[in-house]
């Protein structure tokens, strides 16, 4: 295994740690439903993307997912809102990229998150609807929704949410995105070179 390997290897592993340890750092939002917790953990993700490319971005999403999944000792159940969370990751995370690679600007960054917050939240609204209301009524017992019921959910507590956290990953990102771009672009020309 040469260096630039290993290095890789110990900064996604050290990303999905850190992704991990802000996951943990979760808050309700006033408003939403308790158990929507908003939290930082897909920063870690977008960097490892930026970096070394939407797989890696991927691989930080599924470690985070993993190690919580793990750490909460729900092990013996369907990890539902660990599949939920990894898809609405790797939605917010690939837009952003794919937008920053073509305009790799401080306004392609801008579009590239605008563009990830609304595909995770137009898709996720989606997903919630068709697979993971039903999944969580079928693995977790939760109690089954009319359609009519599952619709309103979506509009008024999951879609509002993920606008929500999308806008403040968006923010944060972009704090720190000004004073780590020089790093990024040293650590993506070293990965090319």
């Amino acid at each position: 295994m040469n260096h630039s390997k290993v290095r890789k290897l110990v900064s996604l592993a050290m990303l999905g740690s850190i992704s991990y340890a802000l996951m943990l750092l979760n808050f309700p939002f006033p408003g939403l439903p308790t158990f929507l917790l908003i939290d930082f953990s897909d920063i870690p993700a977008l960097i490892a993307a930026l970096i070394f490319g939407p797989v890696a971005g991927i691989i930080v999403e599924f470690i985070k997912n993993l190690l919580d999944w793990v750490m909460t000792g729900s092990l013996t159940g369907i990890p539902v809102g660990h599949i939920a969370n990894l898809l609405a990751g790797v939605l917010f995370i690939l837009p952003t990229y794919l937008v920053y690679k073509k305009l790799s600007s401080k306004r392609g960054m801008t579009f590239g998150l605008i563009s990830g917050t609304l595909t995770m939240a137009s898709l996720m609204s989606v997903l919630n609807y068709y697979v993971f209301l039903p999944a969580y009524t079928i693995f977790m017992g939760w109690e089954s929704m009319s359609s009519q019921e599952a619709r309103q959910f979506i509009t008024t507590a999951i879609l509002p949410f993920n606008i929500l956290k999308g806008i403040l990953i968006t923010v944060v990102f972009m704090l720190l995105f000004s004073k780590l771009q020089p790093w990024l672009n040293k650590q993506t020309f070293y990965k090319n070179a």
